[in-house]
């Protein structure tokens, strides 16, 4: 396959219906006395940008530069909303009305199970529609790709005029549809029904193959689409392009647990990937691939460019070389989960040399992936003194990812790595021969859960201090 995509030089704009999804996280032991229901005893709330502004969220977390248009209203909810999508990243370029109240789902949950959902929602009023439109013809201009995400909510009662608005910029557009009136999504580049959508704009159940794929490139041609792409669930999802045979791919994830806004991220990554010039083929592989990785998540939630990267075949070419934390323990869970043993080391890698190579390579060896915890400059200087480090932390990274052993590179900040250690999780911890296992950061938690902690040897006469004093006493000498 091709190099992994620069999401980064995409500019996307989303529009649609953009809502507030709040959960209430507790734990159940007993029945009420007042009716048969579980009592929550409730733990933590959480807000999470939900419906249009979740797939803007996704674009966000691929490194796409994203503007979301949409309508909320002037209340508590539109409150943690502008503030969920300002901390994705992402531009809000929407409306806000006294006379709307924001969308609100509220779900409660227990032991990661959804036990009741709770929707504060009023109709849209119309005369915001005109305005959406407005914006979406001041910025339309310079995107690369617009998702229309309907929730049939009605800020998309223009979508046809918008779907046209696309057409005439030389936009592609991709749609999320609702309901059964898929007539005024005709000209879109793509839409991603669901298979239980599908069957009921058709009217009924496609009970084989057969009938499935005859009546999905009907319904392409129908509606002049480039493609219509239907997701299904545990079977995958297939792929209708103008021209070209039904491509089908099976489902990745192995272990789900809750398939909420996964649609959202499924057009988040076509979008990013179609936006990046890419084929609809590959990027149907990247959706897909992003799809069987959010529902192992809990709740609404996203998929980082990095977490994808680890399960596509792409190269690691242009990717940041620095993964955070949250990114680097979904693709621990996701390499253990498929058999992988995952490696981990730790240190601070000033200046490589020789002896930090062949340490690197015999740790790789030792599994299937190899972790490097990198100590940040404050923690450098702490334990090395002032004048260190002479590299910074993205310099560091960056020399270290370009080695062929090394897979992630992940910075801490303490003076040791047994907090991320801890919280990664990995199978086999390395450390340098001149430690002895007790002392060692982390080791007792790998221990603890089976693993294994080894010690791997350093090449003589090699040290990042001992190469420092040489070049001072080489300069001394001038």
């Amino acid at each position: 396959m091709p190099e992994f995509p620069n999401f980064s030089r995409v500019r996307a704009l989303v529009v649609g219906d953009v809502m507030l999804d709040r959960y209430v996280f507790g734990s159940t032991s007993r029945i009420s006395p007042e009716a048969p229901v579980p009592v929550v005893s409730v733990e933590h709330n959480e807000d999470r940008p939900g419906g249009a502004a979740n797939v803007a969220a996704n674009l966000a977390a691929l490194g796409v530069q994203v503007s979301l248009i949409g309508l909320m209203g002037s209340d508590e909810g539109a409150t943690s909303l502008e503030h969920q999508i300002a901390a994705s990243g992402v531009d809000w370029q929407g409306l806000q009305s006294h006379e709307v109240g924001t969308i609100v789902k509220t779900r409660i949950l227990s032991r990661h199970q959804q036990l009741i959902r709770l929707d504060n929602e009023r109709p849209l009023q119309q005369h915001a529609v005109g305005a959406i439109l407005d914006k979406a013809r001041m910025l339309i201009n310079g995107v690369d790709v617009v998702v229309l995400s309907d929730y049939a909510k009605g800020t998309l009662v223009e979508v046809t005029a918008l779907i046209e608005l696309c057409g005439q910029c030389g936009v592609p557009v991709l749609v999320d549809p609702k309901g059964n009136d898929v007539a005024r999504y005709q000209g879109a580049t793509l839409i991603t029904p669901n298979r239980s959508e599908f069957e009921a704009i058709q009217g009924g159940a496609c009970v084989t193959e057969e009938a499935l794929f005859v009546s999905a490139e009907a319904l392409r041609e129908r509606l002049a689409l480039q493609a219509l792409l239907i997701t299904r669930s545990e079977q995958g999802m297939t792929l209708f392009e103008r021209d070209q045979k039904p491509f089908h791919l099976n489902a990745h994830s192995k272990e789900v647990y809750d398939v909420t806004g996964a649609g959202d991220t499924v057009i988040a990554v076509l979008a990013a990937t179609l936006g990046a010039g890419y084929s609809m083929q590959v990027a149907t592989r990247l959706a897909n691939q992003a799809a069987g990785l959010v529902v192992t998540k809990v709740g609404t939630a996203s998929v980082s460019a990095h977490e994808l990267r680890a399960v596509s075949d792409f190269s690691l070419a242009e990717m940041d070389s620095l993964i955070d934390e949250e990114s680097l323990s979904s693709i621990v869970k996701m390499r253990q989960s498929r058999g992988d043993r995952v490696v981990m080391t730790n240190g601070c890698f000033d200046v490589l040399h020789a002896g930090h190579v062949a340490y690197l390579d015999q740790a790789r060896k030792a599994g299937d992936c190899l972790i490097v915890a990198l100590n940040d400059d404050a923690s450098v200087s702490a334990l090395k003194g002032p004048s260190r480090p002479l590299n910074g932390l993205a310099e560091r990274a960056n020399v270290l990812s370009a080695l062929r052993s090394v897979d992630y590179v992940v910075s801490f900040s303490e003076d040791t790595p047994e907090r991320l250690i801890v919280k990664l999780a990995p199978d086999i911890l390395v450390k340098g021969g001149d430690y002895q296992i007790e002392q060692i950061a982390g080791a007792d938690s790998v221990l603890g859960r089976g693993g294994q902690v080894l010690l791997a040897d350093f090449l003589d006469g090699h040290s990042t201090t001992g190469l420092i004093e040489k070049i001072r006493d080489d300069v001394s000498a001038e």
